[in-house]
């Protein structure tokens, strides 16, 4: 028989369930937004300093050694912070997943054991 305060209950944990994941994927992702500004605005104050030390210069060879370390480091700084931001996004993948690791396993034990 159909037990409506049991229906109702399990209604309500599951909108509370997939409220609390929404919170924690915005969370998430404004991690994921405030580093990205971070770096912006880290490398474009690195890109600052280099300009007006390339500017000071007074030969080819100082140039060209100064554009070499800046191009190294601007690269280095730059795969450092992808893999961050892509763990990062890993991490929200994994925790926007979490609530439907359930359902989706029993639902796959249904369908196998239907197919038995």
């Amino acid at each position: 028989m159909f037990n409506l305060d049991e229906a109702s209950r399990k209604n309500k944990e599951a909108v509370d369930g997939l409220l609390k994941n929404y919170a924690e994927v915005t969370k998430g992702f404004q991690a994921i937004a405030s580093e990205t500004g971070d770096y912006s605005k880290k490398s474009m104050q690195e890109l600052t300093s280099f300009m007006e030390q390339l500017m000071a210069v007074r030969s080819i060879e100082t140039a060209y050694e100064l554009q070499t370390k800046f191009a190294k480091t601007a690269y280095e700084a730059f795969v450092a912070e992808a893999t961050k931001i892509g763990g990062m996004y890993t991490d929200l993948a994994k925790n926007a997943y979490k609530p439907y690791e359930l359902p989706a396993a029993r639902a796959t034990a249904v369908v196998v054991s239907n197919a038995a």
